[in-house]
């Protein structure tokens, strides 16, 4: 599968931009699981090494990691470098979910 059919879905997809140098990117690493563990089935959440990608991340101009990155629909809809916690990343993509079903 190639990166550019990776986001283009009408789930949220999240895209961590990082490096195995970083510091900040293995702090983020666990955090992105809680996500993960949050938002279930309703995103998607990838990880992506700018050494091995550097043409990706010069396409979306990635000049810091972690930067992270929703696409909708395979179009940026959201962006922040940095460290941010699991609620303030779940709050961010659950602006651009579905809202789960409820099971009766």
């Amino acid at each position: 599968m190639t990166f550019s059919e990776m986001i283009r879905s009408d789930k949220p997809v999240l895209v961590d931009f990082s490096a195995e140098w970083c510091g900040p990117c293995r702090m983020l690493a666990p955090i992105l699981e809680d996500v993960k563990k949050r938002v279930g089935d309703r995103a998607t959440i990838y990880k992506l090494d700018v050494d091995r990608n550097p043409l990706i991340a010069s396409t979306y101009n990635v000049m810091a990691v972690p930067t992270m990155i929703i696409f909708q629909n395979g179009k940026p809809v959201w962006r922040r470098s940095g460290v941010l916690s699991a609620a303030e990343i779940t709050k961010n993509m659950e602006a651009f979910m579905q809202p789960a079903e409820v099971v009766k």
